[in-house]
C-alpha cells in the first residue's frame, strides 16, 4: 500500500502592494543591490529603482522639474522627493499618494500631501498647470490612455503633463503585475508600461499632443500638452 501524500505546506498570503512598497522603502539605501522586481503577467521581470525613489533629486529628476511650473500636482508621489524639492524651491505643489505610509520625504519637508486616488475627486480640477507622472506613474491603473485622459481633465488650458516613460518598452504593455523581492511577493495589480513607440498614439487618444521627449541618465521623459 502506497503511503498517503502529505498535504502541501500552506503558502503565505500575497501582501498588498502598498505594504510591500512600504517595507522596501524603509530599507532602501543608495547602494542596496538586493533585487526588487516588477513581474509582468508574461513572466518578464523589470528591476525597480526603489533606492532612487527615496533618495535625493538626481540630474534626471532635475531635467523633469525644469518643466514643472506651479501649481503642480505630483501624482503617485511615493516618498515625495519631487514634491519636497518643488516645495523647498517655493513652487506651489501638492503630492497625491494612495498609500498613507509612503510620503515621508514630502512630510519631512513640510510639503502638502493629499492621500487619495487620482481617479477619485481631486481638488482644483482644471487648474493645475503641471501634472507630474514620474517613475512610470503613467501606468497607474493599468491603462495609459485612461490615466492621461484623467490628468488632462485636471490641467488648466495652458497646462502640461510631464511624464516618465519606460526606456525599454517599444510600445505599451498593460496587464496584471506584482512586486517581488526581499522574500515577499505582492498581490497582482493592474499596471501599464508606456514607451516612446506608442506615446504619440496613446497621447492623442487622451486628447494630448507630444510637445517633446528627451533622455537623461538612461531615463526617458516627455511633456504633453492639451490639443
Amino acid at each position: 500500500m502506497l503511503p498517503s501524500a502529505r498535504p502541501a505546506p500552506p503558502q503565505p498570503a500575497a501582501l498588498h502592494p502598498g505594504e510591500v512598497l512600504s517595507r522596501w522603502l524603509s530599507t532602501a539605501v543608495e547602494d542596496d543591490l538586493q533585487p526588487r522586481l516588477l513581474r509582468l503577467s508574461d513572466g518578464r521581470l523589470v528591476p525597480l529603482p526603489v533606492a532612487r525613489w527615496s533618495g535625493p533629486v538626481s540630474e534626471a529628476d532635475e531635467s523633469m522639474l525644469v518643466h514643472a511650473h506651479g501649481p503642480v500636482l505630483d501624482v503617485g508621489c511615493g516618498p515625495g522627493r519631487l514634491t519636497a524639492a518643488l516645495h523647498q524651491r517655493g513652487v506651489e505643489v501638492l503630492g497625491l499618494e494612495l498609500v498613507p505610509e509612503l510620503p515621508v520625504l514630502a512630510r519631512r519637508a513640510g510639503a502638502p500631501v493629499l492621500l487619495g486616488d487620482v481617479f477619485a475627486p481631486v481638488p482644483r480640477a482644471g487648474c493645475w498647470r503641471t501634472v507630474l507622472l514620474a517613475d512610470g506613474n503613467v501606468g497607474i491603473g493599468g491603462d495609459a490612455v485612461r490615466m492621461l485622459r484623467r490628468v488632462r481633465g485636471l490641467l488648466s488650458t495652458d497646462g502640461r503633463v510631464v511624464c516618465e516613460l519606460h526606456p525599454e518598452a517599444d510600445g505599451v504593455a498593460s496587464g496584471p503585475v506584482r512586486l517581488e523581492g526581499l522574500g515577499v511577493t505582492s498581490a497582482w495589480f493592474p499596471w501599464a508600461l508606456l514607451g516612446t513607440g506608442a506615446l504619440t498614439e496613446t497621447a492623442a487618444a487622451a486628447g494630448l499632443a507630444v510637445e517633446r521627449t528627451w533622455e537623461t541618465a538612461g531615463r526617458t521623459f516627455a511633456t504633453l500638452t492639451i490639443v
